[in-house]
């Protein structure tokens, strides 16, 4: 007895066919033979157009450009996914893949990388930011264990912008200035009477006269419009404020080594060029104060400096007894900092 030998009828020809096809056509679209792109979220505090922000959409576009396009970066500026005072536990927890801190708003928690919040004199944000990459890349220390840090970088010098002119440290004896952090720390110890309030305050006290000026980098007179109220700038180089690029630590185990070969390749360039970037506004800032306002830029003389660096140790003073208590090597520190400060500084 012969076997029954099933024909294929035209319809189930046709049926392979299209099948055939569809498939074929399936391994030349995009993201079907290839593995879906990866999307990682990046929190920011503080609103979009400001400097940390403005780094954090050029990082994003670098790593998409190296990855070619595997690696997805969606960005939460303006507090939109965590605030300021909860990045660093929100990006621990998972919350955030990626987070950018403030250092000055987690007190306590940074003993050897806080030295960057000391009046150390640095006069340019670039020289702090790869001073600032070049210290935790020699020490990686055990502060930031318990995430993976992706790049630094350091907001621009903090100078006095008045309505009046001040030339010397004596001017300042009872001055209501607006200041925050360690730019408070500097006015008090310095005789004035420190104010603090949000930045976007602070032209209406300035109006109504409740305070004479701040303590704050010079980007401000452009991006709050400053200019208006402080016709005088006395160039200090007080303190700059630490800022960290932070990652979910299983996130960033979890990510293939190409990926994590793209990240690392960036962190210095990225600390460089946040300080370049932020450096070059503050310029832009001056020369748009200058011809929309006429603001006077004046540069105390080095006697005023060097009485301002004596009434100021105390501050280094502090932060060295507090880092020693927690294992840092303070006067180490401290002397790598002035070194890579002399180094980058020029």
């Amino acid at each position: 007895m012969k076997a029954h030998t099933r024909q294929a009828t035209p319809a189930r020809k046709a049926a392979r066919f299209l099948a055939a096809a569809l498939l074929a056509a399936a391994c030349l679209l995009p993201g079907v033979a290839r593995a879906q792109a990866l999307t990682l979220s990046y929190a920011n505090f503080p609103p979009a157009p400001t400097f940390p922000c403005v780094q954090m959409e050029r990082w994003a576009e670098e790593v998409r450009a190296r990855t070619q396009g595997k690696v997805e970066i969606q960005t939460y500026p303006g507090s939109t996914l965590l605030g300021a005072k909860n990045m660093w536990s929100g990006v621990i927890q998972g919350q955030a893949d990626i987070g950018c801190i403030s250092m000055a708003y987690q007190p306590g928690v940074f003993p050897m990388m806080n030295v960057f919040e000391q009046p150390l004199g640095f006069s340019s944000a670039t020289a702090a930011s790869q001073a600032l990459w070049a210290l935790y890349a020699a020490h990686k220390p055990e502060e930031f264990s318990r995430v993976k840090v992706l790049t630094l970088f350091a907001s621009a010098p903090s100078n006095i912008m008045c309505k009046e002119p001040v030339t010397s440290l004596d001017q300042l004896k009872g001055m209501e200035l607006r200041g925050s952090g360690g730019a408070s720390q500097v006015l008090e110890l310095l005789g004035a009477t420190p104010v603090s309030m949000p930045a976007s305050d602070t032209p209406e006290a300035l109006q109504k006269g409740l305070i004479k000026g701040v303590l704050s980098s010079f980007d401000w007179l452009k991006d709050f419009n400053f200019a208006e109220y402080l016709k005088y700038q006395t160039v200090t180089n007080f303190v700059v404020y630490p800022f960290a690029v932070i990652m979910n630590l299983d996130k960033w185990n979890a990510l293939p080594d190409d990926v994590k070969a793209v990240f690392d390749g960036l962190s210095a360039e990225q600390a460089e060029w946040t300080g370049r970037y932020l450096d070059a506004h503050v310029q832009e800032s001056l020369d748009w104060s200058r011809e929309k306002y006429g603001i006077e830029v004046i540069e105390l003389p080095q006697a005023e400096l060097d009485k301002a660096e004596a009434a100021l140790a105390v501050m280094i003073d502090a932060w060295k007894k507090s880092a020693e208590a927690k294992g840092v090597p303070a006067d180490q520190i401290l002397a790598e900092v002035k070194a890579l400060r002399q180094k980058y500084d020029k």
